[in-house]
């Protein structure tokens, strides 16, 4: 069995990561997940939520935004719409993102076009300010 998870995990503008990891956790639509070294071949599509990953005891935390998560023979693919490192997040661009996205729905019903849109963009500033909060308590 291996000892380490061989990650990469790419953006459609870039490849963000690409690591040797001991551990991974991530958030799929049916729910989060953790993954060791030794995982039997799992896929799942990822929603919009936070992603961590451990290197020799120390935690990186991401935000990331829709994708697919793939292992085969300790070989993880993170293929997601955006991935962002919790020290390169703009809280404050993150916060304004939030007030615009509640107050959008506001004047909105389940039934506007706009609605998912919206929630979609309330979730994504609400996962990016609390994956961003981690790194300012390292």
């Amino acid at each position: 069995m291996a000892e380490s998870l061989k990650l990469t995990l790419v953006t459609p503008y870039k490849k963000v990561l690409e690591e040797d990891v001991d551990e991974i956790t991530a958030t799929g639509s049916l729910g989060e997940f953790g993954i060791l070294p030794g995982h039997a071949p799992f896929l799942s599509s990822l929603k919009i939520g936070e992603f961590t990953y451990k290197i020799g005891g120390k935690v990186e935390h991401m935000a990331v935004n829709w994708g697919y998560f793939e292992i085969e023979d300790d070989k993880v693919t993170v293929l997601v719409e955006t991935a962002e490192m919790a020290q390169d997040i703009d809280v404050e661009r993150a916060k304004a993102a939030e007030k615009r996205a509640e107050e959008a729905l506001k004047k909105l019903t389940p039934e506007d076009k706009s609605y998912k849109i919206m929630e979609a963009a309330l979730e994504r500033a609400l996962i990016r300010v609390q994956v961003a909060s981690k790194a300012a308590r390292k």
